[in-house]
């Protein structure tokens, strides 16, 4: 049942593909929905549908059938300026890899969302900056991300995915190209932000440890959504 606090919901998300002369199914009836400040883990073996499962919550994919939500919004009949409209406003992405741009400082990495958007430089470098100062960075804003290390290309990331406030944070595997130090660290730095900002967070990870310390866990089973216990 959907309330206002829900900030996603998937609700019996429907994913096929046509294999050959047969069907290959991905996701059959999968439903979660996830509350503004919560994060949950989504920890699945590769081949699962866990990438399908984000791409269609984040509307990078359309569901074959069933309905997706965000802030009680449905998206399943939007077109396609629509879907990128809401992404622009209400979803931000984090990858396993930062996908900075290089040309730009770490400043200019978090402004460029806001300045897309259609925020004027002023107030988009005023936000940039004080994401990055949350985010233990501040320092380093200058900086071009060949010059930064492994850990602050990806709290930059984090800081670019949340620029414009959204509702919804979906991360893959963000802290997957990280050591085990810098990883909780990063993990960390995107918790408190989670909390802070009221963002929902879905995070696909492996780390067991990581998805431990999160509100709950997810996975797949059969193409249904199912609670882990970890």
């Amino acid at each position: 049942m959907m309330t206002q606090n829900h900030a996603l919901a998937l609700e019996g998300v429907e994913r096929h593909f046509v294999q050959g002369e047969g069907r290959l199914t991905i996701l059959s009836g999968a439903s979660v929905s996830i509350d503004r400040g919560e994060m949950v883990a989504l920890v699945a073996p590769s081949g699962s549908g866990k990438s399908t499962l984000l791409h269609i919550a984040g509307l990078l994919e359309r569901p074959d059938a069933g309905e997706v939500r965000i802030a009680g919004e449905a998206c399943g009949t939007l077109g396609d300026e629509e879907r990128t409209a809401m992404r622009r406003k209400a979803i931000g992405f984090v990858y396993q890899f930062h996908h900075l741009l290089p040309e730009f400082s770490a400043l200019e990495n978090v402004m460029m969302p806001q300045m897309i958007r259609g925020l004027k430089r002023g107030e988009a470098a005023t936000r940039a900056a004080e994401l990055l100062d949350y985010m233990r960075i501040g320092k380093r804003a200058s900086h071009r991300p060949a010059e930064l290390s492994g850990g602050e290309q990806q709290r930059v990331a984090i800081a670019r995915a949340v620029a414009n406030s959204p509702h919804v944070l979906l991360a893959d595997e963000p802290t997957g190209n990280l050591d085990p130090g810098t990883s909780a660290y990063v993990f960390e730095a995107l918790a408190a932000l989670v909390r802070q900002s009221g963002v929902a967070a879905l995070i696909a990870t492996h780390n067991h440890e990581l998805a431990g310390r999160m509100d709950r866990a997810i996975t797949l089973e059969n193409g249904r959504i199912v609670p882990l216990v970890l």
